[in-house]
């Protein structure tokens, strides 16, 4: 098969449209410019992606590993990165450090306080847990815990708390309320912890997080099937590209499955059909097609999809324009 067309492309493959996400890297950039976006590099895994979004005016980027981190590095995107994740071995951010990198570290408690201290961090930043069952401190331990980082001889950025809980309310009034009572907890937890940032949110509250100094949104640039419910003005530019290779009387089966979608947020979708469900390599779906038709499978969550392709297909019109790899998978 060849890869200069999309439409001799073997499947099933990741391909983005190249147009939409140009529009969307540019929406964002007017909307959050400059310092009041960290773009969150898990949302896409793609050093390629991510110079595309620092020549819109973001330079600083959010990590969820320190392989993201690493790879970022290697790429020339180190100037002020955040790894919004608690290690217990940070020995591998102290190498990125010496080697003249920025990286700021979450902490949540006082054993990964200790964890960044004898791996060589410099900075950390204090997360706190604001309504997301996950990570964080309470927001009445924060000031605490950000005295006991400055003792150990680390800087203090400030206070990040992700509202996660709050990205997939599809009501937008609903999503804003909730937004709010999040981020009250967090501005609570900044005036006792002092430093420079603020820093939370994502795609799905980047309008109506007013709180936060930064927005740390990442999967706006690809976006999903879970955000687009949400009716934010992105477009839709990720795909898994898959063909039909059995069909009957009421079903097809499409060559993309559980293997190639992250499929937390349920099934993906295909325009005017219906998902029936996937199994490792298929995918099911009404009403039939033809044996041979190509397929477009929207993702419900985008973050996870990726992770799963080792490259995608930058693509405009029928032409496959460019190809990159998806080096920021793995840990």
């Amino acid at each position: 098969m060849s890869e200069d067309k999309v439409s001799e492309l073997a499947t099933p493959a990741l391909v983005v449209d190249a147009d939409a996400l140009e529009r969307n890297i540019a929406l964002m950039a007017a909307a959050l410019p400059g310092d009041r976006l960290r773009p969150h590099v898990k949302a896409h895994k793609c050093t390629s992606l991510a110079r595309r979004q620092a020549a819109a005016g973001h330079h600083r980027f959010t990590c969820a590993t320190i392989r993201e981190c690493e790879g970022m590095v290697a790429a020339g995107l180190g100037e002020d990165l955040m790894l919004a994740n608690e290690v217990l071995d940070a020995s591998r951010i102290g190498v990125l450090l010496e080697a003249g990198a920025r990286v700021t570290l979450a902490v949540d408690s006082a054993e990964t306080v200790d964890a960044a201290a004898r791996g060589g961090v410099r900075e950390v930043i204090i997360d706190v847990n604001v309504g997301l069952p996950r990570c964080g401190c309470q927001p009445a331990d924060a000031g605490r815990l950000a005295e006991l980082a400055r003792g150990r001889g680390l800087s203090v950025r400030g206070v990040m708390g992700y509202e996660g809980h709050v990205m997939i309310v599809e009501d937008p009034a609903e999503r804003a309320r909730q937004c709010r009572e999040s981020m009250e907890q967090l501005v609570a937890a900044a005036a006792d912890v002092g430093g420079e940032l603020i820093s939370a949110g994502g795609t799905g509250t980047y309008d109506c997080n007013t709180w936060a100094t930064e927005i740390q949104a990442g999967s706006y640039a690809l976006m999903d099937a879970q955000y687009n419910r949400q009716g934010h003005a992105f477009a839709q530019a990720v795909f898994v590209l898959a063909t039909v290779i059995s069909t009957a009387a009421e079903w097809s089966v499409a060559n993309a499955g559980l293997k190639a979608f992250g499929m937390d947020h349920g099934n993906p979708e295909i325009g005017g059909s219906t998902v029936w469900f996937c199994s490792d390599e298929h995918t099911t779906f009404s009403p039939p097609r033809p044996v041979g038709d190509r397929v477009w499978l929207v993702p419900a969550h985008v973050d996870p999809t990726m992770a799963y392709h080792e490259r995608l297909y930058l693509y405009s019109g029928d032409e496959v324009v460019d190809c990159w790899p998806i080096d920021l998978r793995g840990w």
